[in-house]
């Protein structure tokens, strides 16, 4: 396969938490799998222009939506779990109180049925599609030692998305490519002709066995009728005096140990692979639609008609 360019992109200037200090509300680092505001900022910034439109279908906590409406782009989400989807919302609602000049709108639902959730206004007008797929939980959470309660080791939390049995986190890879594959292809009906996707993905072991998701991501973009453009490399380490440094989690730091005490030349991974398709047609000019911002079909009455979660009661749309 062949791909017009590869680049590596430095998105990890600083830490995640750094990053998201003050951006994001409270309660929003308790999601598992949060994209970094930086990487997402690169990639909105390289692929789309003032005034385009951004959607993110498995959106958790908002962070492209945010970045997006940071930098003038208007953004749309969907979000399966209710709880997230809010978080999503306050953390929109947050970037109005800073200044963002994009308007952004959250839906909760079942991304396999995105033409559905989004308002037909939107359709075959997205410049962007920005989003990761969801990992297993050996790969996220957060760790506290319990050694000071008088007990060797460490306990485990915020490692999964939800109890839901039915959320895309919780099954086997060969079901979560299947679905992604329909995520994918219900964006393709969303985006413009020449349209761009961004998935952001990384491989992860699974009792000592590589588990390499972005090759199966690009499969499945390929399978929704998109085109391969590119394949990046983004950063998850610091650059300092031209040395990376690395921020591994502790999982990463246990199981490359491991491996290495079994022999295995295991070694922390540090970037995520950044997969970059197109969608069939000539493409058209992104950014502002003609009589500016205010022009846009975000800013209707009839896109910001409110739509209300059915499990939860709670409106998701942002004005």
């Amino acid at each position: 396969m062949q791909y017009q360019r590869l680049s590596v992109w430095n998105t990890a200037p600083t830490s995640a938490p750094a990053q998201r200090r003050g951006r994001y509300v409270l309660g929003s680092a308790a999601h598992p799998a949060k994209m970094l505001p930086v990487l997402a900022a690169h990639a909105i910034a390289t692929y789309t222009r003032p005034g385009g439109l951004v959607l993110d279908p498995m959106c958790g906590i908002g962070t492209t939506l945010v970045e997006a409406v940071h930098l003038g782009r208007h953004a749309l989400g969907t979000e399966y779990e209710p709880a997230w989807a809010y978080l999503s919302e306050q953390n929109l609602r947050h970037a109005d109180g800073q200044g963002a000049t994009g308007a952004g709108a959250v839906y909760c639902g079942d991304a396999r049925q995105l033409t559905e959730h989004i308002p037909p206004a939107f359709h075959g007008t997205v410049d962007l599609v920005l989003t990761s797929p969801p990992y297993g939980s050996t790969v996220h959470g957060q760790v506290r030692s319990t050694r000071e309660s008088g007990k060797r080791g460490v306990t485990k939390r915020d490692y999964r998305y939800s109890q839901d049995p039915h959320n895309l986190a919780h099954v086997g890879l060969d079901r979560l490519i299947e679905a992604f594959t329909e995520i994918l292809t219900e964006c393709r009906h969303l985006l413009r002709p020449g349209g761009t996707v961004v998935i952001t993905t990384r491989p992860w072991r699974e009792r000592g066995e590589l588990v390499d998701l972005p090759t199966a991501a690009l499969a499945a973009g390929e399978a929704a009728g998109l085109i391969p453009a590119e394949r990046n490399v983004a950063l998850l380490a610091g650059i300092r005096d031209s040395r990376l440094i690395t921020r591994p989690s502790f999982f990463q730091m246990t199981n490359t140990r491991e491996a290495r005490t079994r022999g295995i030349p295991l070694h922390v991974v540090q970037h995520e692979d950044v997969l970059v398709l197109t969608k069939p047609g000539k493409a058209v000019s992104s950014g502002e639609p003609k009589g500016g911002p205010e022009g846009h079909p975000l800013n209707t009455a009839a896109a910001f008609r409110s739509r209300t979660c059915a499990r939860t009661g709670v409106s998701h749309d942002h004005r």
